[in-house]
C-alpha cells in the first residue's frame, strides 16, 4: 500500500463513493476506506450473515434459511431515475462497472408483523390489506394516470 495520497475518503456511502470516483477520474490519488466489513454505509445491501450479525448479534443464522449468498437485503432501497443527473455522474466515473441496474419487480413493506407487496395493479390493490375501501376504489384511477405519464 502506498504511503502518500492526495485525498482520503472515509466511508462508502453513495456520496462518498461519488466523491471518490470524481476525484480519481480527475487524476487525484485517492485512498477510500470504511470501518465496516461491507460497502454502502447506511444504505448498504447485506447478505444473510451480515444481516443476522447486525440485528441478532451473532454470525450464525439458522441453517433452514439457506445460503447467505441467496440474500441481498437493502437497508434503504435505492431508486435511480433512468435519465437523471445521478446516472450521468455514475457513467462518467465508471462506477457502472460495479453496479447492476434492474427494473423494479415489486416493492414490499413490513406492516403489523407481516410483509406485504405494495399493489401495482388493480387486482393487487383490491386484495391488499394495506388500504381501506376508499383507497382501493381510487387506485385504478391513479394507476391509469401514472400509465399516461410514461
Amino acid at each position: 500500500m502506498d504511503e502518500e495520497y492526495d485525498v482520503i475518503v472515509l466511508g462508502t456511502g453513495l456520496k462518498e463513493c461519488i466523491l471518490s470516483g470524481l476525484l480519481s477520474v480527475d487524476g487525484l490519488k485517492v485512498l477510500h476506506m470504511d470501518r465496516n466489513d461491507y460497502y454502502g454505509g447506511e444504505s448498504t445491501s447485506l447478505n444473510l450473515i451480515q444481516l443476522w450479525k447486525r440485528f441478532r448479534g451473532s454470525d450464525k443464522p439458522p441453517a433452514h434459511l439457506g445460503s447467505s449468498r441467496d440474500y441481498n437485503v437493502d437497508m434503504i432501497p435505492k431508486y435511480i431515475m433512468a435519465n437523471g443527473e445521478l446516472v450521468r455522474v455514475l457513467i462518467h466515473t465508471d462506477v457502472t462497472k460495479y453496479l447492476y441496474f434492474k427494473a423494479v419487480d415489486g416493492s414490499f413493506v413490513y406492516n403489523k408483523g407481516k410483509i406485504h407487496k405494495v399493489p401495482a395493479t388493480d387486482m393487487e390493490a383490491l386484495k391488499s390489506p394495506l388500504m381501506g375501501i376508499f383507497e382501493k376504489a381510487a387506485c385504478p384511477k391513479i394507476f391509469h394516470l401514472c400509465s399516461r405519464l410514461q
